[in-house]
C-alpha cells in the first residue's frame, strides 16, 4: 500500500487547526479576535474571492495596511488561493511603492483608507489592471473589503500548491532605484518557520505578541510560529511599551520576537516590573545586535530564556541559546538545523576559525531568487574552491574555537534603525539629485532611541551657499519615513581610498 501524502504547507495548517481546535483563540488585535475556525473560514472566503477574480496560482497580491486580524486572514487567504503575498512597508515613499507593485506585477492590493488615499494620485503609475479592496470606514463604493469577503463562499476549493511554488516576495528597502524583491518558496518558507519555532521553544499553549508591522520578516516569525504550534498571536498596530506590558500580563504572553530597542524601552517603562512579565518563557531578539549589557539586563529582569538570532530575510539563521551564552554573550551563536556558513577574505579565499571575513551562507530555507534581479543574484553568489554555492551576506564576522559566530562589521554599510534595515545608497541617490550637492556619504551614527540613525555628509558644489538645514528638509521630503536623515554636515572633502571609494569606516569613527 502506498500513501501519497504531502507534508502540510501553511494553508493546510490553518485548515487543520480550524478542524480540530475550532474554538481555540488564534488571533487578537485592538478591535476583535478570531478563533481558529473563524480564521479558517474567513481566509477561505478571501481565497474564493481571489479565485473568482481570476487571481490564483502565481499571481502577486499586495497588502498595504497596518496590523490587524484582517491582515493575517488576507495573508492566509492569498496562500490558500496559491497566490503570492507581497507585503509592503508603510514607511516607503509613494514612488517606491509604485515601483514595487510594478516589479511584482501585482493583480490586487489590499489597502486601509489612509493608504488608499495616499496612493490614489499615483494610480497612473500602477500596474495595468490593478484592482484594489479597502478595509475600514470610508472604503470606496465597490471596493469595501468586508462586504467583498462576506459575499464569498466559505466552501474550500482544493488548490494544488506545489512545494516549489512561490509563497511571497518581500522587498528589502528603498524609495529610489529598484529595491530587491526576495522570493520565497512554500516548502522552504514553512521549513524555516518550523526551525524558528523549535529554536524559540513554541508549544501548543504558546501565546505570542507581535508589535512589529506585518510587512516585516520579524513579524512573520511571530505570526507563523504561532500558526505552526497552534497557539495564539496578539497583533498590535504599533509598539507602545506600557501597553505591551499590560498585554503580556492580561493574555499570559509566553513568547515574543522583537528588536533590541523595543526591549530597552520596555525595561525603561514606568509600569515595568519582573512580576508584570512573569508569564514569559522565551524571547528572541533580532534585527540588530543585542549588546551584552542589554542582554544581561533582559535575562535578569524578564526571568526567561533570552535567545539572540542573526538571520537574513533571504534565508539563513543562527541562534545563541541561553544554555550556551555563558562566556560568549556577544556571539550570535551557531546555525540552526539545515544551515551552514563559512568566512572568506577579500580575495574570496575560505578562512579558518578565529579569522575575520565576509560571512557566506547555505540554507535549506534559501530564497529562490531576487525577483527580476539577475544582477543581484549574480552579485550575491559565491562558489567555493570545491564548486559549492554559497550566498554572500555582506556582513563581516569571526568564529571562536568552538564555532560560535560573532558579527564584527557590516560590509555593505547597512544602517539598522529601530530594527529596520536602511541602505545608505538609497538616501545618497536622492541627495545626489540636489542641485547644490557635489559629493555625499550617508552613514549610521549612534542614537539612544533607535540604536543608530542616518547622517549625511556632503560636499557642496563650487560657489554654492546652500544651508545644511535646507538640504535636510529637501531630502526628508523625498525619502521614506524610515529613511529620513537626522542631519546634514557640510565637509570640504570626503576620505577616499586610492580607487576613489569613500571610506565610510573612517567617517563612522568620528561619531563612535
Amino acid at each position: 500500500m502506498h500513501f501519497d501524502i504531502k507534508a502540510p504547507l501553511f494553508p493546510d495548517m490553518v485548515r487543520l487547526h480550524g478542524k480540530w481546535y475550532p474554538n481555540k483563540l488564534a488571533l487578537v488585535d485592538e478591535v476583535r479576535s478570531l478563533t481558529w475556525s473563524e480564521l479558517d473560514r474567513r481566509s477561505t472566503q478571501v481565497a474564493n474571492g481571489l479565485l473568482a477574480m481570476g487571481i490564483g496560482k502565481g499571481s502577486s497580491v499586495a497588502i498595504l495596511m497596518g496590523n490587524s486580524v484582517e491582515y493575517a486572514e488576507i495573508m492566509y487567504g492569498i496562500l490558500k488561493a496559491g497566490a503570492v503575498i507581497v507585503p509592503l512597508n508603510l514607511a516607503v515613499s509613494e514612488e517606491g511603492l509604485a515601483m514595487m507593485l510594478n516589479d511584482a506585477a501585482a493583480k490586487l492590493v489590499f489597502y486601509t483608507p489612509d493608504q488608499h488615499a495616499r496612493m490614489k494620485p499615483h494610480w497612473k503609475d500602477m500596474p495595468e489592471g490593478l484592482k484594489s479592496l479597502v478595509l475600514g470606514e470610508g472604503a470606496p463604493a465597490g471596493e469595501d473589503y468586508a462586504l467583498w469577503r462576506d459575499a464569498q463562499s466559505d466552501a474550500p476549493q482544493r488548490i494544488e500548491i506545489g512545494d516549489d511554488d512561490p509563497c511571497n516576495i518581500i522587498y528589502s528597502s528603498g524609495t529610489t532605484g529598484l529595491p530587491k524583491g526576495i522570493k520565497h518558496l512554500n516548502r522552504r518558507r514553512i521549513q524555516s518557520m518550523y526551525e524558528l519555532a523549535m529554536a524559540h521553544r513554541y508549544h501548543f499553549a504558546s501565546v505570542s505578541i507581535c508589535p512589529i508591522g506585518l510587512y516585516s520578516n520579524i513579524a512573520w516569525a511571530s505570526l507563523f510560529c504561532a500558526l505552526i504550534a497552534g497557539g495564539t498571536c496578539i497583533i498590535r498596530n504599533r509598539f507602545e511599551p506600557e501597553r505591551w506590558i499590560e498585554d503580556v500580563h492580561e493574555y499570559g504572553v509566553t513568547h515574543t520576537f522583537m528588536v533590541p530597542i523595543q526591549f530597552q524601552r520596555i525595561l525603561d517603562a514606568p509600569n515595568f516590573s519582573p512580576a508584570s512579565v512573569a508569564s514569559l518563557e522565551a524571547v528572541i531578539s533580532g534585527g540588530a545586535p543585542l549588546f551584552e549589557g542589554l542582554k544581561k539586563r533582559v535575562a535578569s529582569e524578564f526571568g526567561c530564556a533570552v535567545i539572540e538570532l542573526y538571520g537574513l530575510t533571504e534565508g539563513f539563521m543562527t541562534t545563541l541559546q541561553p544554555e550556551e551564552a555563558e562566556g560568549r554573550l556577544s556571539s550570535v551563536g551557531k546555525p540552526v538545523r539545515g544551515n551552514d556558513y563559512i568566512l572568506v577574505d577579500d580575495e574570496d579565499r575560505p578562512l579558518g576559525w578565529g579569522e575575520t571575513g565576509e560571512i557566506c551562507v547555505r540554507s535549506v530555507h534559501w530564497m529562490s531568487e531576487y525577483h527580476n534581479r539577475p544582477d543581484a543574484n549574480k552579485e550575491a553568489e559565491y562558489v567555493d574552491p570545491d564548486g559549492v554555492q554559497w550566498l554572500r551576506t555582506g556582513d563581516i564576522g569571526r568564529t571562536d574555537e568552538d564555532g560560535f559566530l560573532y558579527i564584527t562589521d557590516r560590509k555593505k554599510d547597512m544602517i539598522i534603525s529601530g530594527g529596520q534595515n536602511i541602505y545608505p545608497v538609497d538616501i545618497e541617490a536622492v541627495l545626489a539629485e540636489h542641485p547644490d550637492v557635489s559629493e555625499v556619504a550617508v552613514i549610521g551614527v549612534p542614537d539612544e532611541k533607535w540604536g543608530e540613525t542616518p547622517l549625511a555628509l556632503v560636499v557642496l558644489r563650487a560657489r554654492s551657499e546652500a544651508k545644511s538645514e535646507d538640504i535636510l528638509e529637501w531630502t526628508n521630503e523625498r525619502v521614506g519615513k524610515r529613511q529620513r536623515i537626522r542631519g546634514v554636515e557640510v565637509r570640504s572633502d570626503l576620505p577616499r581610498n586610492p580607487n576613489g571609494k569613500v571610506l565610510k569606516r573612517e567617517l563612522r569613527k568620528q561619531f563612535a
